[in-house]
């Protein structure tokens, strides 16, 4: 056996010694640790972020994301509504103390038109104007050709935000 051919040997199948398996255990560890707390993956669910994300598409939840900046109008954000099992993915439209408003199916906030370039297609989405409260921010997804009933959104607290799409 050629030396190249004996190290992709000892690479494949090692040596199962305590080095080995300390070094397992870290590994597994680590990967545990970022996939739990870092980056979670998650699958969509549904067409309410549709066209930006389709059903069936899988990426990570960056958990870190607004750990040390604060969040934007137009972010797309992981909403928790029971641990890291069931997420919500929206789009912030209002921030706190701003008004939001549909009216023929335009975002207004603070009784002024939005451009959404994300949104495809008219709707019909009417909304009297509400207040966005303190420590809250307003979500709503994309695809606004879903009728009004049929979508989850409205006011939800900063500390329900998990996340943000890592792509």
């Amino acid at each position: 056996m050629t030396s190249s051919n004996s190290r992709l040997h000892r690479f494949i199948l090692p040596q199962w010694n305590r080095r080995f398996l300390i070094r397992l255990v870290i590994v597994a560890l680590c990967a545990f640790m970022v996939f739990k707390y870092v980056l979670i993956p998650y699958r969509v669910h549904g067409h309410s972020m549709a066209p930006t994300y389709q059903d069936g598409d899988v990426n990570f939840g960056f958990t870190l994301r607004y750990a040390f900046s604060p969040l934007q109008r137009h972010d797309v954000v992981l909403v928790r509504m029971a641990g890291t099992q069931v997420m919500l993915l929206k789009r912030v439209v209002g921030l706190e103390g701003e008004t939001v408003a549909f009216e023929n199916g335009h975002l207004l906030v603070n009784g002024k038109p939005v451009d959404e370039p994300y949104v495809i297609g008219g709707c019909d989405w009417q909304l009297p104007p509400r207040v966005v409260e303190s420590g809250h921010v307003y979500v709503v997804g994309d695809n606004r050709r879903v009728p009004m009933d049929r979508h989850y959104f409205g006011r939800t607290p900063v500390s329900r935000i998990a996340g943000a799409p890592l792509w």
